[in-house]
């Protein structure tokens, strides 16, 4: 089996149990590939952990789901050290939390207070943990697949942009179609009562060796100005229009133009192709921008969102002749 075809089935498998949701689908695998960790925000029971979990399932490694409450402490998340005795002698030795996993899925992440959200910025961006003063790696294969209910404000610890930073795409969830709803209920309903065959795990390795292929995806000088000049258009606006200007008040940051090249790579990979396009780059640009996006208080006023700006952004930045 190729990487391509790893990735392929693992497509095949998540579409095949999170119904009319391939876009989610798409954008989890995205993250795989790129290696960055994803937000994800849907109205309860859109299948989100669902889509998770399915992913976790059909790759080697450990899965860890997490669910964020107020009374979470960082040592439920990360570890702590216990006192046990060896040869005679009290000795401090660290016990793994289950932030310790290959998938985590963060599970209503914006539920937990400020320790443990310092304590998940560690982890997202340097891949490790520290305990009492000693650092412990995380494992090489490591993404955090994190959910928040866009409703439910009451109790929770809006993420801060730091945090929101961390998260190379936040994507939106939405309904099923109809028909995609009904094949649902057939779907849940042979579950109830057929047993379910063990699947053969795709190895870590083929996940590895997919990440170093689209690593390959070759772009152009043009495309890679083009990305540039998109990021300056949130942090300059003024020099593309007045309107732009009115409507941002924090541009996206550096993380972001990493983030936009990576997806839009493993994008051009998972279509099948060995170079990066325009479409490519546009077609991750939202989920890549809009929550990195400080829009001002005038946007808002006149009900302006993130999306709508960036569909400004590009009307405004002149597409490169590649």
């Amino acid at each position: 089996m190729t990487p391509r075809e790893a990735i392929r089935v693992l497509e095949e498998r998540m579409n095949a149990s999170v119904l009319g949701q391939e876009h989610i689908v798409s954008r989890l695998i995205m993250g795989l590939l790129a290696d960055g960790n994803i937000l994800i925000e849907g109205l309860p029971g859109l299948a989100k952990t669902r889509a998770v979990r399915s992913m976790a399932e059909a790759i080697e490694g450990k899965f860890s789901r997490i669910q964020f409450t107020p009374d979470l402490l960082p040592s439920d998340v990360i570890g702590t050290q216990l006192l046990q005795e060896e040869d005679g002698k009290q000795i401090f030795h660290f016990h793994p939390g289950p932030i310790f996993g290959n998938i985590i899925l963060a599970d209503e992440i914006n539920r937990a207070p400020a320790k443990i959200q310092s304590a998940m910025l560690e982890a997202m961006e340097e891949r490790q943990v520290t305990v009492a003063g000693k650092t412990y790696k995380l494992p090489k294969l490591f993404n955090v697949m994190a959910t928040q209910n866009p409703l439910e404000q009451e109790g929770t610890y809006p993420l801060s942009e730091a945090q929101k930073d961390r998260f190379f795409m936040h994507v939106k969830i939405d309904y099923a179609k109809t028909e995609a709803e009904f094949e649902m209920i057939r779907m849940i309903q042979g579950e109830r009562f057929e047993e379910k065959k063990p699947q053969e795990k795709i190895p870590q390795e083929m996940i590895f060796a997919a990440r170093r292929e689209v690593a390959q995806v070759k772009f152009s000088d043009a495309l890679g100005h083009y990305i540039v000049e998109l990021v300056f258009a949130t942090r300059y606006p003024l020099r593309y229009s007045k309107q732009l200007e009115v409507m941002i008040d924090v541009g996206v940051s550096p993380r972001a133009t990493l983030a936009l090249t990576q997806c839009a790579q493993a994008n051009a990979w998972m279509q099948g192709r060995d170079e990066v396009t325009v479409q490519d780059v546009r077609a991750v640009i939202k989920d890549v921008f809009h929550h990195r996006l400080v829009i001002s208080e005038h946007a808002l006023q006149n009900k302006r969102t993130a999306e709508g700006i960036i569909d400004l952004i590009l009307e405004q930045v002149p597409v490169p002749k590649i």
